[in-house]
């Protein structure tokens, strides 16, 4: 699946970013714990690579908590690159982590110290914000691209923070990237095939979280092995159906990746780093 979705203020953003990065002094960056490779711009990895910065693994609460520690593991252990994971809605968690990347800011206390949160649409940016803010001085929604201009706020203990607009690239590539990103929500579903965004989530959920399966669709008296029998299933359940009695993939389709994405199938990781390992040993 080849997915282009770069709306004109992602272009805007690109080039604020460029002009802003030499203003502050470090950079949190915001990802998705369930997908924290998926969900790491490269352009922010090229804009920030003589920055102080944190990898913040937002949304804990809808992740795998054992594939998360693998993940701090591995930034640490493999690319030697700090992270924390965080749920952003919980104060302490979100001070944490700003104290961290603070922490490694070498500075005057007298002077403010200047911190850009940057990240892809739909990772938590501007709700980590208003955690920080402690009431709500940045847009936030269930949809990509809410934050459209970059908005400073100040905070105590001397510290300015700065919320951006997500930004995507152009092309995403490879195909795996695309499909993680699409059923975590972080492209617009304008953009995406549902049938063919289900059917990957699908077969992920068979394959490594069987049990949320049965849990979440009680009606199940097996787990289908094949997705597209889970997909019609759960259709047929829940009366997506067409004149007929045809089941309607869509709305099924719709219905799976809504209860993915708000956790009712429960925590789920999307990828691992053993998943990193074998697309880059494949790309060799």
């Amino acid at each position: 699946m080849n997915i282009q979705w770069f709306p004109g203020h992602m272009l805007e953003t690109k080039n604020l970013l460029k002009n802003s990065i030499s203003k502050v002094d470090a950079i949190l960056e915001i990802l998705d714990a369930r997908l924290p490779c998926a969900s790491a711009n490269p352009f922010v990895d090229r804009l920030g690579k003589n920055k102080v910065r944190l990898k913040v693994l937002n949304k804990t609460d809808l992740a795998d908590p054992d594939v998360t520690r693998d993940w701090l593991d591995y930034f640490s252990s493999e690319l030697n690159i700090p992270a924390i994971a965080v749920c952003g809605t919980q104060p302490d968690q979100a001070a944490k982590a700003l104290n961290q990347c603070v922490a490694q800011v070498t500075r005057n206390k007298a002077r403010k110290v200047k911190v850009m949160v940057v990240g892809i649409p739909n990772t938590g940016k501007s709700t980590i914000l208003n955690t920080l803010a402690g009431k709500k001085v940045a847009k936030t929604g269930n949809v990509p691209a809410v934050t459209r201009h970059k908005q400073r706020t100040s905070l105590p203990n001397n510290i300015d923070i700065y919320d951006t607009p997500g930004i995507l690239w152009p092309v995403i590539e490879p195909m795996e990237r695309a499909l993680v990103l699409a059923a975590s929500g972080a492209i617009s579903d304008t953009a995406v095939d549902y049938h063919e965004i289900a059917y990957f989530a699908a077969t992920l959920l068979i394959n490594r979280y069987p049990q949320n399966i049965l849990d979440r669709y009680n009606f199940l008296d097996t787990l289908p092995a094949d997705p597209q029998k889970l997909i019609e299933a759960v259709g047929k359940d829940r009366g997506c159906l067409k004149k007929g009695g045809l089941i309607n993939l869509q709305k099924a389709s719709e219905l799976i990746i809504r209860d993915m994405r708000s956790g009712k199938i429960g925590q789920i990781s999307f990828e691992t780093p053993t998943d990193m390992e074998s697309i880059n040993e494949t790309r060799i």
